[in-house]
């Protein structure tokens, strides 16, 4: 037996960051799309530190080892261990970022800083600092404070330095680079050519006028970041309601201890001591060394200067066959299932759907869960349209979708004063399911109608993220969604469900009895394999069943875009285990789970990963699929995702995301061939020649 079993979660969701940076280092990506995905490699990073460092480092600081939690290694030794991978891939995120500068010059598109300021450049950019700037600046000189000001995880600073006349005294000042301006200033073009500078160089190019009452000899800036842990400390007070206690936690959430800063290497060492004593910053908190620009995640938002030819080319979204957005959704639904798979497919069926519900008069009411939603809700608007429609509305929204709870709250608030019940989720339980039911009145009968999706409701992560959602009246699986809210309002009673799989009384053991199937119709010489699409893989008590699954002639297929700690292809423990991420221009986010059952296929698709907060730690949904068609579209995606050879990666032990060779084979691109796939159903249905591979 090999003698590691798994995988460090951290360790593999490290190496599913170094994927993203592999496409902004890919030179087949759009340049522009490649400054992108910088920002989002950057952008994940600081969550992992707010979230898994933070928690990681609370377990070393507690005395505990963590060794049974974090399969086998120490908290103390992780910490360490993660801190080196960030900094190797930091190293290289700035690496790629260079070379990605320098093919934007060849492109004509130039970032410059502050001594490449031309005099017309200054002239504009003087009318820009005093009038948009300036007033946005936040500067504390810190010398004479009783007390440190509290530094933002959110914002980027200047660490300024002034060397006075007097004495050789040196002061210090902390400058917040405000988020309420664009990070990057597109300047006058000249000759074709299109000029950028980020707004940290504006206050460098400025910091005469910024410090002009001070008789100081030198001034200098560089640029610091604070990552604190995100970690939210829930009131016990019963006084209070649940939306109150939340929103005091979020606001608490700015002075959690530090985890990791980031500095400019060329920072000043009396500078650099300085901010670490007074943010009592220790070596427990990773300390990383790092370039001239940090809050690298803000080049998610790189102004696209009118250079759509350095943007991948965007695919419009598709009908589904047989639904039009022009009919009435209800009418098409009672009469056969229909599948949603988003971005592919236009997100507008399910808004369309709840506008609908939100009209009709024989709808009596509407119920639904919401954890993340787009800044601008049209699902908000809808369910507030029902509301004034005389409709029940129900709506559990989960306050501690992370990051999120600002704004769920101000949906919460806003809900609540037109008159929808709210349900607040169930203590030590993240309600992450995602469903919807209405009800309906026909021939003086009620009837069921909904949709249950792997995705958030959310129109604009619907365009990145790929997510397949249900429609259906079938009235055995809404009546188990029912129940579902029926849980919500009662708690206590655990229900039967003779359609779903819910977490978190059901899901880990109904996977486990649909493995132990495979494995039995695998020992009687059945045809049997298990294909299962997931965005992470890490509770040890499910790769063990998988492992056993794998030893008794299983064939598993494992798509997992991020977290995997299974480890795949080792003789006598995973032999017949295969597991693949693909990291492309869409998010791959929808849950599939696939089983062969000696030609009986079982599908189903779920809001659930195989984590163990997933099964046993929130309301989780995984519904059946039934429809024959839909069943097969399933499984058409899934082996198309797995016939791939462009942007996908194997999953190993050796974390080095080793790409899937082509052996000669044509280029295949599994999110270009899956749009393809839905095109030429369209273009069946009538009889128009389909688009070749």
């Amino acid at each position: 037996m090999y003698e590691q079993k798994y995988i460090d979660r951290e360790k593999s969701w490290l190496a599913f960051n170094a994927r993203v940076l592999q496409e902004a280092g890919d030179n087949t990506v759009p340049l522009l799309d490649r400054l992108r995905f910088v920002g989002i490699f950057s952008n994940n990073l600081d969550e992992f530190f707010r979230v898994r460092y933070a928690a990681i480092r609370r377990l070393s600081l507690s005395g505990i080892s963590g060794e049974k939690y974090l399969g086998g290694v120490s908290a103390h030794q992780l910490i360490k261990d993660i801190t080196e991978i960030v900094i190797q891939q930091q190293s290289e995120s700035l690496r790629i970022l260079g070379n990605i500068e320098t093919e934007l010059e060849a492109e004509n598109i130039f970032i410059i800083n502050e001594d490449q300021i031309t005099p017309d450049q200054d002239a504009f950019l003087k009318d820009f600092f005093i009038q948009k700037l300036s007033p946005e600046l936040v500067t504390i000189i810190l010398n004479d404070l009783a007390e440190f000001p509290i530094l933002k995880d959110t914002l980027g600073y200047l660490a300024v330095r002034l060397e006075m006349n007097t004495n050789d005294e040196v002061r210090y000042a902390v400058i917040e680079i405000p988020k309420t301006i664009n990070r990057f200033v597109v300047l006058p073009s000249h000759d074709d050519k299109h000029y950028v500078i980020l707004i940290d160089d504006v206050i460098r190019h400025n910091l005469v006028k910024i410090f002009n009452i001070f008789d100081y000899k030198s001034v200098s800036a560089h640029m610091i970041k604070i990552t604190r842990d995100a970690q939210l400390d829930i009131d016990s007070d019963l006084s209070k309601s649940m939306l109150e206690k939340i929103s005091n936690s979020v606001k608490d959430r700015r002075i959690g201890e530090p985890v990791r800063f980031i500095y400019d290497s060329l920072i000043e060492d009396d500078t650099l001591r300085f901010f670490l004593d007074k943010m009592k910053i220790v070596e427990t908190d990773s300390i990383i060394p790092g370039g001239r620009y940090h809050n690298r995640r803000d080049y998610m938002s790189f102004p696209n200067l009118g250079r759509y030819d350095l943007l991948y080319k965007p695919n419009e979204p598709l009908p589904i066959p047989g639904l039009s957005l022009g009919g009435s959704i209800l009418e098409k639904i009672s009469k056969q299932d229909y599948l949603l798979h988003a971005p592919y497919q236009s997100f507008s069926y399910l808004t369309k759907f709840l506008r609908e519900a939100a009209l009709d008069p024989k709808v009596t009411s509407i119920k639904i869960t919401l954890y993340r939603l787009a800044k601008n809700s049209q699902i908000i608007s809808s369910l507030i349209n029902a509301a004034k429609n005389g409709k029940k509305v129900v709506v559990q929204i989960e306050l501690q979708a992370r990051f999120d709870e600002a704004s769920n709250i101000s949906y919460a608030e806003q809900m609540q004063t037109e008159g929808i019940e709210l349900i607040f989720g169930i203590k030590g339980l993240k309600v992450h399911s995602k469903i919807c039911l209405i009800e309906r009145t026909e021939e003086g009968k009620s009837r069921r109608y909904g949709f249950i999706s792997t995705g958030n409701f959310n129109e604009s992560t619907a365009k990145i993220y790929t997510d397949v959602t249900l429609f259906t009246c079938h009235q055995g699986i809404l009546k188990d969604i029912n129940k579902i809210f029926e849980f919500f309002d009662i708690n206590y009673r655990v229900h039967r469900y003779k359609h779903l799989i819910v977490s978190p009384h059901y899901t880990r053991t109904k996977f486990i009895k649909l493995i132990d199937r495979e494995i039995l119709h695998a020992l009687a010489g059945r045809k049997t394999f298990i294909k299962l699409k997931m965005n992470s893989l890490s509770d040890f008590k499910m790769i063990d069943k998988l492992y056993e699954a794998s030893n008794a002639g299983v064939k598993i297929q494992l798509q997992v875009r991020g977290i995997c700690s299974l480890i795949p292809g080792i003789p006598g423990m995973s032999e017949n285990i295969e597991a693949i991420s693909i990291v492309d221009n869409y998010l791959e986010h929808s849950r599939v789970y696939i089983f062969g059952n000696a030609g009986l296929n079982e599908v189903y698709i779920s809001s659930a990963d195989f984590m163990t907060r997933n099964l046993d730690g929130r309301v989780e949904v995984t519904c059946p699929i039934y429809d024959h068609e839909i069943k097969k579209e399933l499984i058409d995606n899934f082996n198309i995702a797995w016939k791939g050879n462009v942007k996908v990666r194997y999953h190993s032990y050796k974390l080095d995301n080793k790409y899937k060779p082509r052996n000669h084979h044509a280029s295949f691109r599994a999110q270009l061939e899956t749009y393809k796939y839905y095109q030429n159903k369209i273009l069946a249905l009538e009889n128009v020649p389909q688009i070749s591979k």
